[in-house]
C-alpha cells in the first residue's frame, strides 16, 4: 500500500488508544436530557428567561453575526454598553471584549509581554495562558503550583519588565490561587498581574463580582484580570478588564482583537442579561458554592478523594484515564453528567471526573448527584492520588 502523507495520523490514532485518552464529540439536544453537573453554568443563567429574552432581542436588533472585526464594523453600540458594565460590576476603570476567553487571554499576554520581557506562570494554569506565553516570545518561568514565594524568587533572578500570570480559580481541582501573596510577590519586582477570573466571576466575591474584588485588587492599577462570559454569565465570549491606557494598548497592538470577528451580537445581550440579573440575584453566588461544599462533603463521606472546593469546581480524582473514561460513561447512562479530565488537560497526569456546582441545583438534585458517581466509582477511586 503506498504511503500517503497522513499515515502518522493513524500512529497517533493508535497511541491515544492505547493510553486510554481518544476524545469524543457528543452532540447535546436541545433540552437536558440529563442532570447537568458538566457544564460550566455556574450560576444556572443559561436558560434564563430574561439571559435568553436579551440574546434574541439583540440578534433581531443587531442582527446575526458582528459583520467584521471590532475595528471596522464588529462594535455596536451593545459591546460598549457590556464593557461599560463588566468593568464597573468588577470594580475596574476599562474593559474589551474579545469573541472568546481564550481569545482575550491570548491578547492579554501577547499584548503586554514581548521580547526582553518575562512572563511567571503557574505551572496549574489553564491551556489558554500556557498557549499565549508560548505566542508572547517573552521569556517564560513555569513556576510550581500555588507558590508565591516561587514567584518572587523568579522576579528576583530576571530583574527587568515582567508579568505573573495565575487562574483566579484553577479548573482542574477548583482551588484558589493566593492573589494577596502573588500581589505582594510582585510589587518589589514593579511586575504585572494578570489573573484569569474565568471560574470566579460570578462566585466569588460580594454578589459574584470576582476574585479580585474580593482580594480587594480590583482597579488597582498593576492588575489586569481576563473573563469569560459563557461560564456564570451564561452566554459566550471573554474580556479584559484593568486601567485604561491598558485597554487602549490592547485595541492597538492585540492580534486576536485586531484582526477576529467581534462577538455576534445575541452573545453580548445575553451577557448583559445575565449581569443584569446577577446584580438584582446577588445570593446566587453564595449559593453556587454552598453547593459545591455539599457535594464535597457528601462525596468525601462516601469514600471518595476529592478537593476542597474554593469556587464551584468539585474535582473527584480518578484511578487511571481508562477508569475516569468509563465513570463518566456509567454517570451518563445513569442520568448525570458529569466531567471528565484526563491529560494532557490535567497538569499532575491524575485524570479526575470534575462536577461542576450550580446555584440551581435542588438539594433533591444535589443528593442524587452524589448517589450516582458513589454507586458507579471504580473500585480505587477511594485511594488517595494526590501524591
Amino acid at each position: 500500500m503506498p504511503f500517503t502523507p497522513f499515515d502518522w495520523i493513524d500512529d497517533e490514532a493508535r497511541r491515544r488508544a492505547a493510553a486510554g485518552l481518544v476524545r469524543t464529540v457528543r452532540p447535546r439536544g436541545a433540552r437536558p436530557e440529563s442532570l447537568d453537573l458538566a457544564s460550566n453554568d455556574y450560576l444556572g443563567l443559561t436558560r434564563h428567561p430574561e439571559v435568553t429574552a436579551a440574546a434574541a432581542a439583540a440578534a433581531h436588533r443587531w442582527g446575526a453575526g458582528s459583520t467584521g472585526s471590532r475595528l471596522v464594523t464588529g462594535s455596536t453600540a451593545l459591546h460598549a454598553d457590556l464593557e461599560r458594565d463588566l468593568a464597573d460590576f468588577c470594580g475596574f476603570e476599562a474593559a474589551l471584549v474579545f469573541s472568546s476567553g481564550y481569545a482575550a487571554n491570548l491578547a492579554a499576554l501577547t499584548a503586554l509581554s514581548g521580547r526582553g520581557s518575562l512572563i511567571v506562570s503557574d505551572a496549574g494554569n489553564h491551556a489558554s495562558i500556557v498557549d499565549g506565553c508560548r505566542l508572547s516570545r517573552a521569556e517564560t518561568a513555569v513556576v510550581a503550583h500555588a507558590d508565591p514565594e516561587a514567584v518572587a524568587k523568579a522576579l528576583r533572578a530576571h530583574g527587568g519588565r515582567a508579568l505573573v500570570v495565575t487562574d483566579s480559580v484553577f479548573s482542574v481541582d477548583g482551588d484558589a490561587a493566593a492573589l494577596p501573596d502573588l500581589a505582594e510577590a510582585c510589587r518589589p519586582a514593579n511586575a504585572a498581574l494578570l489573573v484569569d477570573d474565568a471560574h470566579g466571576l460570578g462566585v466569588l466575591g460580594e454578589g459574584g463580582r470576582g476574585a479580585l474584588a474580593a482580594a480587594g485588587l480590583a482597579g488597582r492599577d498593576g492588575v489586569v484580570a481576563t473573563l469569560t462570559l459563557s461560564k456564570s454569565l451564561g452566554s459566550q465570549g471573554g474580556a479584559v478588564l484593568g486601567p485604561a491606557r491598558v485597554i487602549e494598548h490592547l485595541v492597538n497592538t492585540a492580534r486576536t482583537f485586531i484582526f477576529d470577528t467581534g462577538l455576534a451580537p445575541a452573545a453580548a445581550g445575553g451577557a448583559l442579561g445575565a449581569l443584569g440579573v446577577l446584580r438584582r440575584e446577588p445570593e446566587r453566588a453564595a449559593r453556587a458554592r454552598q453547593v459545591a461544599a455539599a457535594l464535597h462533603t457528601r462525596l468525601t463521606a462516601a469514600g471518595l478523594t476529592a478537593v476542597r472546593p474554593d469556587a464551584a469546581v468539585v474535582s473527584v480524582r480518578a484511578p487511571s484515564a481508562d477508569a475516569a473514561v468509563r465513570w463518566a460513561a456509567d454517570c451518563r447512562a445513569a442520568g448525570t453528567a458529569v466531567g471528565c479530565f484526563r491529560p494532557p488537560s490535567v497538569p499532575d497526569g491524575v485524570s479526575r471526573l470534575r462536577l461542576t456546582a450550580r446555584a440551581d441545583l435542588t438539594e433533591e438534585q444535589i443528593t442524587t448527584a452524589v448517589a450516582t458517581v458513589v454507586a458507579t466509582a471504580p473500585r480505587q477511586a477511594g485511594t488517595d492520588l494526590s501524591g
